[in-house]
């Protein structure tokens, strides 16, 4: 050998892995770390694109771990809409780093519980996850209790799962300025008001982002030694930007600080990995053909494609896996008009 290129395999040059095959005949994208099987409990959070991974993870029999379902009155579209079946436990969207460390602090106790609670209308709003009750709660009390009820789910489900799949989608986020507490939206948008003195808002840089993905994947892997978690990258555009630059050029960073930071948490640590599905979406071989005519939401040929992908790359490295008939915990979402996604009611303020 007179140079490391010499012996490369064929996956490792343009011309060969993508030229030559297309976009519909690429193959071997992702060399997973470790077996996911459908036996396997399967616990899905993050932005609204882990809504679609749940789905097909569970369409296809595998174990998706619901810990927090509805009540028996509140099945099917009228659960959803209150944020049950939509993600493992009722969190609503968690779309930064820092907001599934803050959400894991809580619910174990290492961070003190804001006593938060904003109002509209003389009804009550959790500004952690202020769309998972359209009409809002009759009390700040009931606000408060319901979230206790959540972190004890988001315990159990940590505790419980073989495999944690978060889905990151935003960098830019809001803060109490006092308590240091993110919101799940900016105040004033769903319910609370705005107040420039005691909100701000932080457009989160790479060395912010891996400290906090890191710490929340090392208090996954202390809560349960043999967790395994995979990390997804939301291909979905921002809503709106508030950092002052445009909404495409706000996109291209967050995605990139999100996708960069997801990868190298998932180098430094065995437990973690990542799967591109950020990447089977938007690259430019596939000339945005996933893409809904807003540009934005993504079709269902897109999800069905990167889940092909997934399989495929599990099968290759791990053998084909096969579902038993066990009775298995479905999400609830539809379709891509059905998934929930807290940041797109930032388009009732466009202009």
């Amino acid at each position: 050998m007179t140079n490391p290129y010499e012996n490369l395999g064929r996956e490792a040059y343009w011309k060969s892995a993508v030229a030559e095959p297309g976009a519909h005949g690429l193959s071997g994208l992702w060399t997973p770390k470790f077996a996911i099987k459908p036996k396997h409990k399967i616990v899905t959070a993050g932005s609204c694109f882990a809504q679609h991974i749940g789905r097909a993870l569970a369409d296809r029999g595998y174990s998706w771990h619901d810990c927090e379902p509805a009540p028996p009155y509140m099945h099917g579209q009228k659960g959803r809409d209150a944020g049950y079946g939509v993600f493992s436990f009722r969190t609503g969207n968690i779309y930064t780093p820092a907001m599934l460390l803050q959400w894991l602090q809580l619910a174990y106790g290492v961070r003190e519980n804001p006593t938060e609670v904003w109002e509209r209308n003389g009804r009550f709003f959790d500004p952690l996850r202020p769309a998972i009750e359209p009409d809002g709660f009759e009390s700040a009390d009931e606000a408060l209790a319901s979230r206790s009820i959540t972190f004890a789910a988001l315990r159990r489900a940590v505790e419980e799962a073989d495999v944690f799949v978060f889905t990151l989608g935003l960098t830019e986020k809001w803060q109490n300025i006092e308590t240091g507490i993110e919101y799940a939206i900016c105040p004033g948008t769903v319910a609370g008001t705005f107040d420039d003195t005691r909100h701000k808002f932080v457009n989160t840089n790479t060395r912010m982002a891996f400290a906090a993905l890191s710490d929340a994947m090392k208090l996954l892997r202390r809560k349960n030694k043999r967790l395994k978690v995979l990390l997804t990258v939301s291909p979905v555009p921002l809503t709106a930007t508030a950092s002052g630059k445009h909404v495409l050029t706000a996109t291209q960073y967050s995605k990139s600080v999100l996708r960069g930071v997801a990868g190298m948490v998932a180098d430094d640590m065995q437990h973690v990995d990542y799967f591109p599905s950020y990447e089977i979406i938007t690259h430019p071989i596939f000339r945005g053909m996933f893409f809904a005519p807003n540009m934005r939401s993504v079709e269902s040929e897109g999800v069905a494609t990167v889940m092909k992908h997934f399989f495929a790359d599990q099968a290759r490295v791990f053998g084909a896996a096969h579902a038993t008939s066990m009775t298995r915990a479905v999400p609830v979402m539809a379709s891509k008009d059905d998934i929930k996604c807290e940041e797109e009611l930032l388009n009732a303020f466009a202009a």
